[in-house]
């Protein structure tokens, strides 16, 4: 806190104190955004759903695995903005704090990590018997590629902890566009799971997996000390 202060009233001592503001707000800004957006698209991770979906799809003609496709980003879309906007509500109808949904959300965010490390969808994600049982349906788009292989358990926890802090117009606003830039991004790696599996192939995608894995198990790190922070077990750094 004491050096983002020291660096505003530098930026005062140079362009005044209206330039030294504005350069504050805008850097927040793209710090949250960066956030919002790193959190959410890691833990959707639609580059680790390609096997699924290619499982899934096999057999269907493109028509048709586009049109799912699209049915599993649109669910996807549909389902982390309802949480979004519902998020607060949630916190005090069930009467959690924040603090232990980041948490909760720490743990869950972990688990993941680790099973990303390996190059593998986690159970939370995913399972066999849902893969098998998406590969029967005549159209698996919404459940399971949209819920729970896109919208999992990490990603809600994710958004969860993200409105939890009540956050402002303009945070709430970068929240959703995360979403909605993270659901057109899931779109277009599940329209193109072929083309992308053939150029990365095999090892280029564990690969992908792996250092979203590690940088997802930093997050859930960063959750467990915020967790800790906000209870008091852990002393806040100045």
């Amino acid at each position: 806190m004491h050096s983002a202060i020291n660096n505003m009233a530098g930026w005062a001592a140079i362009f005044g104190p209206a330039s030294a503001m504005e350069h504050g707000l805008h850097s927040t800004y793209v710090r949250f955004s960066v956030l919002a957006l790193s959190s959410i698209f890691f833990l959707v991770d639609p580059f680790a759903a390609i096997p699924s979906f290619i499982a899934i799809t096999s057999g269907v003609d493109m028509k048709r695995r586009r049109r799912m496709a699209a049915k599993a980003s649109l669910t996807c879309l549909i389902v982390l903005t309802s949480f979004a906007v519902a998020g607060r509500l949630i916190f005090r109808m069930f009467g959690i704090t924040l603090p232990a949904f980041e948490i909760a959300g720490g743990l869950i965010l972990l688990l993941i990590g680790i099973d990303m490390l390996e190059a593998k969808r986690s159970p939370t994600q995913d399972s066999s018997e849902e893969m098998q049982e998406g590969a029967t349906k005549e159209d698996a788009g919404i459940v399971p590629l949209g819920i729970p292989m896109l919208a999992g358990p990490g990603a809600i926890s994710s958004v969860m902890v993200l409105v939890g802090s009540s956050p402002t117009g303009w945070q709430m606003f970068a929240i959703i566009m995360a979403i909605a830039v993270t659901a057109v991004a899931s779109y277009g790696v599940l329209n193109g799971a072929d083309r992308l599996r053939r150029l990365l192939g095999e090892t280029g995608i564990r690969i992908l997996v792996r250092i979203m894995g590690l940088l997802l198990m930093a997050l859930a790190v960063q959750f467990f000390v915020n967790g800790l922070t906000d209870l008091g077990v852990i002393t806040r750094q100045e």
